[in-house]
């Protein structure tokens, strides 16, 4: 994909850039009652999640991003929704804040160089190819998994998985957080349920135990159209296919 950046997410009915800034959330699951998600506490494992806006750490929110390892260490995965769509085509300008808190940028900002998806979704934003990788330019220096580490990506591995998932609110300025069991929605899309992921989480990341990326918020409903179910493209083939395309 050319080097321009796109835009925003989890609410397919807005019709300018400002109010598709506002789009981007989902969910965690449990047994009777989906639990809730909570303020995720700091930690170095965390600080590879961040926020996606434009411009500044203080500009519009578009998503939440993470840093998965990649040869050029360089490389962010979120949900291709929050960078490009038909409506508004890509979002230029976006900046990638990780470990963001309460106005506290411990790493600053990093801008985006480039962005790859897939021609399905550029042509027809075809949810069952909602992944976007995303690489961003080096700062003081440095690329950003020097700064933050980097999560393994995983691909193949079925589903019934634990979990958590963490992401940025487009109301909060604090992260929240769920840990649940990934479940079947389709063939092609998977589910959590937990409340609290509204506008703004789109793009956080399904991390397992281990530390591996399973999925991002995005995929059927541009990430889910309640706060308490969320989905993702299955992290099959396809999304290996993406991450080589991304990274050669």
């Amino acid at each position: 994909m050319a080097p321009r950046p796109v835009p925003p997410p989890r609410t397919a009915k807005a019709t300018t850039l400002a109010a598709l800034l506002l789009a981007a959330g989902t969910a965690c699951g449990g047994p009777d009652k989906p639990p809730n998600a909570e303020v995720a506490q700091p930690s170095p494992a965390r600080d590879r999640i961040g926020t996606l806006s434009v411009h500044t750490a203080q500009g519009p929110r578009a998503c939440t991003a993470s840093v998965v390892h990649s040869p050029g260490r360089n490389l962010l995965v979120t949900a291709a929704h929050c960078v490009q769509n038909q409506r508004v085509g890509l979002l230029d300008g976006l900046v990638f804040t990780p470990g963001y808190r309460n106005g506290y940028t411990p790493y600053g900002t990093w801008p985006v160089q480039s962005i790859t998806v897939d021609p399905r979704w550029a042509q027809d934003d075809d949810p069952d190819y909602d992944v976007a990788f995303i690489t961003v330019r080096p700062t003081g220096g440095r690329q950003i998994e020097d700064a933050v580490g980097g999560n393994p990506l995983g691909t193949g591995q079925g589903v019934g998985l634990a979990v958590s998932v963490t992401g940025y609110p487009n109301e909060s300025d604090e992260p929240i957080t769920c840990s649940v069991k990934t479940r079947s929605q389709s063939s092609t899309q998977e589910r959590f349920d937990c409340g609290g992921y509204t506008d703004g989480t789109s793009g956080s990341p399904w991390v397992t135990e281990s530390g591996t990326v399973v999925g991002v918020i995005g995929g059927y409903q541009e990430g889910g159209d309640s706060p308490g179910t969320s989905y993702s493209v299955a992290f099959d083939q396809r999304v290996a296919d993406l991450y080589r395309k991304a990274t050669t």
